[in-house]
């Protein structure tokens, strides 16, 4: 038993193609001496550089757990469903009294707490939000050499101008939400 938080986020809800990465943070021991996670914050807040440089000292620092899951698995159970079963397996693998999620559903999970904007505030949810962010942003820019038509190291699949564009001149690659309809390109 324990009183620390274990914090959990999501990054890839919403892109058209890759998967979603879902990431659980607890960590080992007080972060106010460690003059770097100063500059945790909502991964969508700082920059590349700096997540990229926080990423290994979250890992040290801390127990955690990723979970990527396929577009084809979204595809058959739903964005809902995988989130779901992603904080399940952090829950499991994470021995923590209070898993905090960021957002405004705990998704029908005993246990589980949310807040929205808490990757923001909460820095065990903050530092979740950039493992995420960073695994999925690396696994979109290294399966982009098998899929270099599609630029996704440039748009990591979301609905950008430029990926709409290839996506109308090559159609969908394998890689693809086939579930999510596109305004314009899916009648």
């Amino acid at each position: 038993m324990n009183n620390r938080i274990c914090g959990i986020d999501e990054a890839g809800r919403g892109p058209l193609a890759g998967p979603l990465c879902v990431a659980g943070v607890m960590f080992k021991k007080d972060i106010s001496t460690i003059k770097e996670f100063e500059l945790i914050n909502d991964s969508k807040k700082i920059t590349h550089k700096k997540r990229e440089s926080l990423f290994e000292i979250i890992k040290e620092n801390s127990l955690y757990h990723i979970v990527l899951t396929s577009n084809k698995d979204i595809d058959t159970f739903g964005i809902s469903a995988c989130i779901k079963n992603s904080i399940l397996e952090i829950m499991s693998k994470i021995e923590s009294d209070n898993f905090l999620m960021d957002g405004n559903t705990s998704f029908g999970i005993q246990n589980l707490n949310h807040l929205i904007k808490a990757d923001a505030t909460i820095k065990e949810v903050s530092a979740a939000s950039i493992l995420a962010k960073v695994t999925r942003d690396r696994f979109m820019d290294q399966i982009a050499n098998e899929y270099k038509e599609y630029s996704f190291e440039k748009h990591k699949g979301y609905g950008t101008k430029l990926h709409m564009e290839m996506i109308k001149e090559y159609g969908k690659s394998d890689l693809h939400r086939l579930s999510y309809k596109i305004k314009g390109i899916d009648y």
